[in-house]
């Protein structure tokens, strides 16, 4: 298993202070690429030779300083000397290895100074030896790991996109709204596209605007319509008197512009801003474009209720590659030297068919085609070179829009996805051209991608494409949480999970149960963008279990949770919510390889290993699926909620109230408790309850004040529609509900936020009150202080909550209940009670802070970290002798104990010999 990156960047920052000194090239060498290769937990001796023979051209012989047969050749020298010759040099010897030894890499050094030149690519990195713990990403491939790196959404999408967008803002501020709006954006973007692309003749469109409309913009509405009409219209049936410069548009059919609409009427500036779009170069922008563009001019509570997101090129070839495109390109490498498995090859990619059953504007069908065509184009450069005389080179062509296929629950989406399959298949037949000399068209439009209108939950997807047909199921089905669903989604995720309580279960489960079952007996793979919170808390236990122990799935591959956001100025002004992403790749049979595509940080870019197994919290290792538990797996106190009042805020005080109160009644002071949920335990805020229970009657008989709130109380729960609040009303001085000891506790936020490394907890006395955001532990100790307080649960809670946004949930029946806990001698359980305790005091040097200040990253006082790092060894010397490398090294560890402490619980007994 590959070392973790931060593992990876600690020893590389050791390895350079180490050898910050070396200088000689023949004493030196070899010592230092051990200790190199150690610095990604390879033993050197395993891949590579030093001083490796080849023979050069002059059939003189050569010593290579370090070769590793199919990856990296290393050229040395010593402090000082010029790289340029180690560089002349290893070129020499790349002149005679043979093509199965051929390296990708070269890596040049002169101890105090690297040269990385990637073969495959020809990008070349350069680096002093000190700074060599920020460019590890480099050399991933001596790790284990394979560096993955995506195009993002080119600038010039983003342009096109607010250029379009503020003329939609002028169109829809004029009253012109709705579906027309809609149309008449999708008509003009498909005639900007084909006035630059050769659909037109080159700015054509631009001319007419120009030349046949008013600068006021009062005919262009006009002129526009009567174009419109002209595109859907054979040229043999076109009116005589028709304008000559309109007779020279083409033919488009294919629908766009069959639909009538209502009359527009544009003005000077509206004008203007459909100028400034035509003058803008559309030959450049990825018809992708559309459906962003479509989704960045929603409004926000539109798009909030459908749970649309803006999908950028990166992100969805993070799924397509894995999915289907990366093999693709490995089997064409391999066969592309041999004519008839090649055209074996051509003709299989036209049988592909890819399935998009949420597929809102085409995207990732629209990006899935143009990477097909361009490995098709790849096959016939091979296939059919210039000088062969090829006639038709068109006519070769497999692959056609009508393999794609998707489902979408709005109409308009629906129109925007099949026009954009027609432009992405212009652009690639352009391409096609330009790389064989023959122009290459399909006007007009007779296939086109197959979109089904209706909602893919309720829809029967074998009647929209056969899965004996199916090759591929891929996309971003809609972001919804479990409680924000409407009650008719509630209904469809309950009829697809019949025998499940499904009340925590987001909407996009619903899909990967109709893949599940669309994909029986059938080779068929599947790849969802889903936000993380499927494979974190209560989600697992219920969805997994029943996918994979009762549907058959296996996971093939997965990236684990990264940032999918768009920022302000590409939104359009539109306030767009980060979301935390995973993308799950899985079929109804077992993989071959399973891999794992990791982040240094959810910003970064992924770098993909090889597991044995990917269970479904993305982890190497066992299936394991967390139920909810009433009880620890192991012998700790039980934790619980915090007292909830269930009292319309009529039994809780602020700072102001309680002074004002004791002020007026200072006899009651004995009643007024400190009142804590997890914002008052984080940021040091201050409440306070009336806390009755038990007290003497005369006591509250004697208070005014008091008496008036438990009225109000007792009027707020009878007024209720739940009948246990109602009942609640006979006894208004005490809590709803009440789980509070007249003993110390620990308390633990349920909510605390994503940045911090820690969840901050603490210790109350009896007097203290606890609220029901938080969980409480009557009787615990600073041992169960230090062990929850450590990195081992924190990375087990940071697996297995649940997400409020992309804040932590802590669980008392899933995080804290299935925690597997060290069983320590009692030494060790001694050192972790002295580490708590320091922990604790470190804490108290600072008692005008809260603990909101004290675990931020950015301000936690390094007293308190060093506190915490030695606690953490001490948990972990608890758990076992060897140092866990990193935080995956933790969780794997982890979910093996929880398994080998549960399997008692479930395995049948063994029968007496």
């Amino acid at each position: 298993m590959p070392l973790s990156w931060n593992e990876i960047k600690s020893r590389a920052l050791k390895f350079s202070k180490e050898w910050k000194d070396a200088h000689y090239e023949k004493g030196e060498t070899q010592s230092f690429y051990n200790d190199f290769f150690d610095v990604f937990g390879i033993a050197r001796r395993k891949v590579g030779f030093f001083e490796q023979a080849i023979k050069k051209l002059d059939d003189r012989r050569g010593y290579i300083d370090l070769f590793w047969p199919g990856t990296l050749l290393v050229e040395q020298k010593s402090a000082g000397r010029s790289l340029e010759d180690a560089r002349t040099q290893a070129m020499e010897y790349l002149q005679t290895i043979q093509d199965s030894e051929f390296p990708r890499y070269i890596l040049l050094s002169d101890f105090q100074n690297f040269e990385l030149l990637d073969l495959e690519t020809n990008e070349k990195v350069a680096f002093p030896l000190s700074a060599l713990h920020e460019n590890i990403q480099h050399f991933a491939f001596i790790a284990g790991y394979k560096a993955q790196s995506y195009r993002d959404q080119d600038p010039v999408n983003i342009k096109a996109s607010e250029l379009m967008s503020e003329l939609h803002r002028q169109l829809e501020a004029s009253g012109y709204t709705g579906h027309d709006l809609e149309m008449l954006l999708v008509r003009l973007m498909f005639c900007m596209f084909a006035d630059d692309t050769g659909i037109f003749e080159k700015d054509h469109l631009l001319y007419c605007i120009e030349n046949y409309t008013k600068e006021d913009g009062g005919d262009l509405g006009g002129w526009l319509l009567t174009l419109f009409d002209v595109l859907n219209t054979e040229e043999d049936k076109r009116q005589k008197t028709l304008d000559e410069d309109l007779t020279r548009f083409p033919y488009v059919n294919g629908g766009l512009f069959k639909e009538g609409l209502r009359p527009v009427s544009f003005n000077r500036d509206m004008r203007a801003a459909l100028l400034t779009c035509c003058r803008f170069d559309w030959g450049k922008v990825s018809p992708a474009l559309f459906g962003s563009l479509f989704q960045t001019v929603m409004l926000p509570a539109e798009q909030r209720s459908k749970g649309a997101h803006y999908t950028s090129e990166k992100n969805i070839l993070k799924v397509i590659g894995p999915l289907f495109l990366d093999d693709l390109w490995r089997q064409f490498d391999k066969i592309k030297t041999n004519k008839r498995k090649l055209e074996e090859f051509h003709v299989s990619l036209g049988k592909i068919k890819i399935f998009d059953p949420a597929c809102g504007c085409g995207n990732f069908l629209i990006l899935a085609y143009r990477e097909l065509r361009e490995l098709e184009l790849a096959v016939l450069k091979i296939l059919y070179r210039k000088d062969t005389g090829v006639l038709d080179v068109g006519m070769l062509g497999k692959i056609d829009v009508d393999q794609f296929y998707g489902i979408e629950l709005e109409e308009f989406p629906v129109r925007i996805a099949e026009t954009a399959m027609w432009l992405v298949d212009h652009q690639m037949n352009t391409k096609m051209s330009t790389a064989f000399g023959q122009r290459i068209t399909r006007l007009p439009l007779v296939k086109s991608a197959k979109i089904h209108h209706g909602n893919a939950l309720t829809t029967d997807w074998a009647e929209v494409l056969p899965p004996e047909q199916c090759s591929y199921i891929l996309g971003n089905p809609p972001f919804i949480g479990s409680k924000l669903m409407s009650g008719e989604q509630r209904r469809e995720i309950a009829a697809l999970f019949p025998n499940l309580s499904v009340g925590v279960l987001d909407y996009v489960c619903g899909w990967y149960a109709k893949a599940a079952d669309y994909m029986q007996d059938t080779p068929i793979k599947t790849a969802l963008v889903s936000t993380n919170s499927i494979t974190q808390g209560e989600q697992v236990g219920i969805l997994w279990n029943e996918l994979i122990n009762k549907r058959g799935i296996h996971l093939h591959f997965a990236h684990r949770t990264f940032k999918w956001t768009i920022d302000e100025k590409r939104a359009h002004g539109m306030k767009i919510a980060a979301v935390f992403c995973v993308i799950i790749g899985f079929a109804a049979f077992p993989a071959d390889k399973k891999k794992l595509f990791e982040y240094e940080t959810v910003t970064s870019d992924p770098h993909e290993i090889e597991v044995k197994n990917l269970n479904p919290y993305l982890v190497d290792g066992m299936n394991i699926f967390l139920q909810k538990r009433s009880k620890p797996i192991c012998s700790v106190p039980e934790i619980k909620f915090g007292n909830q009042p269930i009292d319309g805020g009529n039994l809780i005080l602020s700072p102001e109230e309680k002074t004002s109160v004791l002020q007026n009644e200072p006899h009651i002071a004995h009643l007024v408790k400190p009142f804590i949920g997890a914002r008052e335990l984080i940021n040091g805020n201050q409440r306070y309850c009336l806390w009755l229970l038990d007290c003497n009657p005369r006591d509250l008989r004697a208070s005014r004040f008091i008496k008036e709130r438990l009225l109000k109380v007792q009027k707020f729960r009878l007024e209720s529609k739940r009948e246990v609040t109602r009942e609640l009303a006979k006894i208004p001085s005490h809590f709803g509900y009440i789980s509070h000891k007249n003993v110390p506790y620990i308390a633990i936020p349920s909510v605390s936020s994503e940045n911090r490394k820690i969840i901050p907890i603490t210790f109350y006395d009896p007097d203290t009150i606890c609220s029901n955001l938080c969980l409480i532990i009557p009787n615990a100790t600073p041992y169960h202080f230090g062990v929850l307080s450590s990195e081992m649960h924190m990375t087990w809670m940071r697996y297995t909550c649940g997400r409020l946004k992309g804040d932590y949930r802590y669980s008392n029946t899933v995080v804290y209940n299935n925690f597997p806990w060290p069983e320590p001698t009692a030494p060790q359980r001694k050192k972790i009670e002295e580490k708590a305790q320091t922990v604790l005091d470190a804490r108290a040097k600072f008692p005008d802070s809260s603990l909101a200040d004290l675990y931020d990253p950015n301000t936690m006082p390094p007293a308190l970290l060093k506190a915490h790092q030695e606690l953490d060894r001490a948990v972990d010397a608890a758990y076992r002798r060897t140092p866990f490398r990193d935080e995956r090294s933790r969780i794997e560890y982890l979910f093996e104990l929880y398994q080998k402490l549960t399997a008692p619980l479930t395995a049948k007994p063994k029968r007496a010999r």
